[in-house]
C-alpha cells in the first residue's frame, strides 16, 4: 500500500497526531508513505494565471512542487488530508494547495486514478468549527473523483495534544481504529457513489460541447470518456 498524507500545518499538534495514529494502523513493512507538511512543502500561492487550465499543468509557475505532490497522490491508494481549524476554515496554506489542483476537478481534467482511491479527512478544533473544515476538504476530494471519503473530526477542547481529556482521547482512538478497519476491509473494492457518477456524467455532457477549452476536451477524448468508457471501468478491467 502507498499512502499520501498532506498536513495542513507544520506543527505537530492534535491534528498531526491523529493522522499519524491512522498511518501507524494502516502501515506494515511494505507500506510506502509520502508525507507533506504545509507550507514547508507546498508551492507558492496560486496566481490565477490560468496556465494549468488553458495550456496544461506543466506550465504552472510552481510546477516542480505541485508535481511532487500530484505524483504521490496518483500513486497512493489512500490519501489523508488534515487541517486544524483556523477561523472556522482549513488553514490558508492547505486552501492554497487545493487551488493549484483546480485542473484535477471533474469540470476540467479529472485523473482516472482518483476514482479508485480512499480519502480520509482529519480535522480538529480547540473549540468549535471542525465540521465546517471537514466539509470544505471533502468537497475538494469529491470534485477530484475520490469515491470513498472517511472523516475523523474532533472538537478536542484543548490547545495541545497532551491536554486532551481521557474521555476525548478514548473517542479518538476508537474512531481511528474503526476508520483503519474500514479502509483495510475496503482495500481494492472501493465502490463509486451515485453522486460521483451523476456529476461525472454532467461534466461529460458539458465536455461533449466544449469549444472553449481545447486541452480539457482533448483530455476527455483521449481517455475515451466522451464515449462509453469511464475511469472506474478501466481500473476494474486492469
Amino acid at each position: 500500500m502507498e499512502i499520501t498524507i498532506i498536513h495542513g500545518q507544520v506543527h505537530k499538534g492534535s491534528t498531526y497526531h491523529i493522522s499519524d495514529m491512522l498511518r501507524q494502523r494502516l502501515s506494515d513493512e511494505d507500506t510506502v508513505v509520502h508525507e507533506f507538511f504545509l507550507p514547508k512543502d507546498s508551492p507558492g500561492y496560486c496566481l490565477g494565471c490560468f496556465q494549468c487550465i488553458f495550456k496544461g499543468e506543466e506550465f504552472c509557475p510552481e510546477r516542480e512542487k505541485v508535481k511532487r505532490i500530484s505524483d504521490a497522490l496518483l500513486k497512493s491508494e489512500v490519501i489523508i488530508v488534515d487541517s486544524p481549524t483556523y477561523c472556522f476554515e482549513m488553514t490558508g496554506q492547505l486552501k492554497s494547495l487545493f487551488d493549484h489542483f483546480g485542473y484535477f476537478w471533474m469540470s476540467h481534467r479529472p485523473q482516472g486514478e482518483m476514482f479508485t482511491k480512499t480519502g480520509v479527512v482529519v480535522t480538529t478544533a480547540a473549540g468549535a468549527g471542525s465540521k465546517n473544515v471537514t466539509k470544505s476538504i471533502r468537497r475538494q476530494l469529491y470534485w477530484w473523483g475520490v469515491p470513498k471519503i472517511h472523516s475523523l473530526q474532533f472538537n478536542v477542547n484543548a490547545s495541545s495534544w497532551n491536554d486532551i481529556s481521557d474521555k476525548t482521547m478514548n473517542k479518538i482512538i476508537r474512531e481511528v481504529d474503526d476508520a483503519a478497519h474500514k479502509i483495510r476491509r475496503q482495500s481494492e473494492k472501493t465502490g463509486l457513489g451515485v453522486k460521483t457518477r451523476v456529476l461525472f456524467n454532467i461534466m461529460r455532457r458539458m465536455q461533449g460541447s466544449n469549444t472553449w477549452n481545447r486541452i480539457d476536451r482533448e483530455h476527455w477524448e483521449n481517455n475515451l470518456w466522451l464515449g462509453k468508457e469511464r475511469p472506474w471501468m478501466r481500473q476494474v478491467k486492469q
